[in-house]
């Protein structure tokens, strides 16, 4: 059974599971799992098709709660308040918990609105023109887009729709942003461009990323998440975390053995 390590000297938690378990219906998806994320890194989820890491991910701002058969066993905090609470609102949580998914997903929008959308909704009364700017430079996008911000966000090619969708998340001026393989729909150039803003991004945000790509989570990633599947009770498999610790640990000196048969590719 993986333990509760400590993320990393002096950091402050932000997110933490204790003794998590998610089921759809009967089935336990994932089980037991306890991980603090800290402030101010990128934690990257790492592990085979199936073994629960976007699953989790999305435990984080409540998006499996748009699915019907999903209940949650366990306790997920922010700041050690129970996301999952009777009196916490889901909207307020996806509000300061955003989410930048796989495909690059702008809104039929201009690029402006995609910037400004969010916003509005939050009830935002400051300067409209100032926050797209601010938003697009920290998406490393402005440079590119400054000088047609009122075509549609489908002109921009993947990897700017994908800058968008983070400078659009960005904007409703969130403390996590969730990173659900953002980068298998781009090309290498791209990829590169997200990585870059992802280490710009940590020092003000608190950044959680699940990825095929070992080499992206070795790049880009101050903690690391591995986790496996295994038969459950429940019937079929379910996700586990096998081991979690500082990045340079998990992928040079792991101390389970299932994560460094992961990380030498000798199975996954």
């Amino acid at each position: 059974m993986a333990t509760n390590i400590s993320t990393a000297n002096g950091t402050e938690t932000v997110l933490r599971t204790e003794n998590l378990n998610i089921y759809y219906g009967n089935f336990l998806a994932v089980q037991n799992v306890w991980l603090d994320i800290p402030k101010h890194k990128a934690t990257a989820f790492i592990g085979p098709s199936g073994c629960g890491k976007s699953t989790l991910l999305r435990c984080y701002n409540r998006l499996n709660d748009l699915i019907e058969s999903f209940r949650a066993e366990g306790k997920v905090t922010y700041y050690d308040k129970n996301l999952y609470a009777p009196d916490v609102d889901p909207v307020e949580v996806r509000r300061r918990i955003g989410m930048v998914f796989q495909r690059p997903n702008p809104f039929p929008k201009s690029i402006y609105d995609n910037i400004t959308f969010g916003a509005k909704i939050n009830g935002y009364t400051g300067n409209m023109d100032e926050l797209v700017e601010r938003s697009l430079r920290q998406a490393a996008l402005w440079d590119e887009v400054k000088d047609k911000l009122r075509q549609s966000g489908f002109s921009l090619s993947g990897g700017q729709q994908q800058r968008l969708c983070i400078a659009r998340a960005i904007a409703v001026q969130p403390d996590v942003i969730l990173m659900d393989e953002p980068c298998s729909a781009l090309d290498p150039v791209s990829t590169l461009r997200v990585e870059e803003l992802i280490h710009e991004l940590k020092e003000q945000y608190t950044i959680v990323i699940v990825t095929h790509n070992m080499q992206q989570a070795a790049r880009v990633s101050d903690m690391t998440a591995f986790f496996n599947v295994k038969p459950s009770d429940t019937g079929g498999r379910s996700g586990y975390l096998v081991e979690y610790d500082a990045t340079e640990t998990i992928f040079n000196n792991p101390k389970q053995e299932d994560t460094r048969d992961y990380v030498s590719g000798r199975f996954g």
